[in-house]
C-alpha cells in the first residue's frame, strides 16, 4: 500500500472486528485511521512517526491478542416498508416465502460491520441472517434513496441514490 500504509488480510468477517477492536483499543502514536472491509483492515500512518515494520509489528501483536469485537453501541430501529422490487425473487432464491423472507429480516439485529461503496453506505451483518444471497447478474443503473437491499452476507440501506446490484427487499425514509 505505499510508505503511509497497511493492509491487513484475514479470513473472515468476525477476524476483521476482532482485530479492528484490538488496533482501535491501543493505537500507537502515528497511526493516522484505521478501515476495515470484510476480509481487511488498512493501516494508514505517519512514516515521519512510525515505520514500516513496527506497524507490522503492531499489527502482528493485536491479531494474536484475543481480542473480541469492542462493546456494542446504541441500538437503532430502522423503519422498513417490505416493498422492494425484488422481494419476491429473493424469497423464491432461498426456498421461503415473501412472509418468511420479511419476518426473518425484520427479526435480526443488524451490527454495522464496516462502511463502504458510497458515503454512507453501511455493511451490516447479524448472526440471525444465515444466507448468502447472490448479487443480481446484471446491476441496476438506478437505486434510489432508502431501498434496503441484501447481497451475501450482508444488509444494507442506499442513503443515496446510486447504480448498484442489491436484492432490494425494502425501502425506508430514515
Amino acid at each position: 500500500m505505499g510508505e503511509r500504509a497497511i493492509l491487513a488480510e484475514v479470513a473472515d468477517l468476525s477476524s476483521v472486528l476482532s482485530l479492528h477492536a484490538a488496533l482501535a483499543a491501543d493505537p500507537p502514536p502515528g497511526i493516522d485511521e484505521l478501515v476495515p472491509a470484510a476480509r481487511t483492515v488498512l493501516v494508514a500512518f505517519d512514516p515521519s512517526r512510525l515505520s514500516a515494520p513496527a506497524v507490522r509489528a503492531w499489527i502482528r501483536a493485536a491479531g494474536s491478542a484475543t481480542a473480541r469485537a469492542a462493546a456494542p453501541g446504541p441500538l437503532v430501529e430502522i423503519p422498513a416498508r417490505y416493498d422492494g422490487a425484488d422481494l419476491a425473487d429473493t424469497a423464491q432464491l432461498l426456498g421461503l416465502t415473501v412472509a418468511q423472507l420479511v419476518a426473518r429480516h425484520a427479526a435480526a439485529e443488524w451490527t454495522v460491520a464496516f462502511t463502504g461503496f458510497a458515503p454512507g453506505f453501511a455493511y451490516l451483518v447479524s448472526p440471525d441472517w444465515r444466507f448468502d444471497v447472490p448479487r443480481l447478474t446484471a446491476p441496476r443503473t438506478r437505486v434510489p434513496a432508502g431501498a434496503v437491499g441484501v447481497a451475501g452476507e450482508f444488509t444494507g440501506a442506499y442513503p443515496r441514490e446510486t447504480p448498484g446490484g442489491w436484492r432490494l427487499l425494502a425501502t425506508t425514509d430514515v
